[in-house]
């Protein structure tokens, strides 16, 4: 009994520092979006569009990560330890100290594609929740299998949707710094991927069958034809 009260303590805790941090997130997008919708300035053509389509996105995605948040499932199994807690948070937060780096100075073409990466991978972000639905947590939890939609495609479809968005970011702050930041955070998702899968694998005792037809990151489709899927059980997403 004090375990299970436990357990809830630690999740209501979670719920309630994901709901305040996003929220807060929410608000600072919601705020760009009025600041660019007031300073609108119609010489500056598709950037500007495509500009304001990426901050809409990222506010849509954000009131989706909150609402999914209210409503989730109670898990039925959390990872143990604090390595996959510290890897959550690092693969979630370290792309913001991104913003903390100049602005690359890259011209219009070229901003113009930087931004096109983060529209393209919020959307498809955002279209994956949907899927991942009230299955949807920060840190590895099991709360519902789900293997349809994008899931049917690879085993961690919002982790590369989330880094085609990164990609951009990168790209609109080009560097060194940038490059080895993003380097970092890849590392640390693939290290949620593997602590994922084994709470899932733990849990639910067709992951193993799942996770033996479907890739973990790339589809079948970009896969040479004489490589085989790595017999791996080790990731989720």
């Amino acid at each position: 009994m004090q375990l299970s009260r436990l357990g809830t303590a630690r999740e209501l805790f979670g719920k309630a520092c994901v709901l305040v941090v996003f929220s807060l997130f929410a608000m600072l997008k919601a705020r760009a979006i009025k600041i660019q919708l007031e300073s609108w300035n119609p010489s500056r053509g598709a950037e500007q569009y495509i500009d304001l389509a990426s901050h809409l996105a990222a506010f849509v995605f954000l009131v989706l990560v909150l609402t999914l948040t209210l409503l989730r499932f109670k898990p039925k199994e959390t990872a143990e330890g604090w390595e996959p807690r510290v890897s959550a948070l690092f693969g979630t937060f370290l792309a913001l100290s991104l913003v903390a780096l100049p602005i690359a100075d890259l011209g219009s073409a070229m901003r113009i594609v930087a931004i096109a990466f983060v529209l393209i991978g919020t959307l498809l972000s955002s279209y994956v929740l949907l899927w991942l639905g009230q299955s949807f947590s920060i840190y590895a939890q099991a709360r519902q299998l789900v293997t349809a939609g994008p899931y049917a495609i690879v085993r961690h479809p919002l982790y590369v949707c989330e880094q085609i968005a990164m990609i951009g970011i990168v790209l609109l702050f080009f560097s060194p710094w940038a490059v080895a930041i993003a380097t970092v955070q890849w590392m640390f998702q693939l290290r949620r991927m593997t602590n994922e899968e084994r709470v899932l694998k733990a849990t639910f005792p067709e992951y193993a069958t799942y996770a033996a037809k479907t890739p973990k990151i790339i589809p079948r489709l970009f896969r040479p034809r004489n490589t085989k899927p790595a017999d791996s059980f080790l990731s989720a997403g």
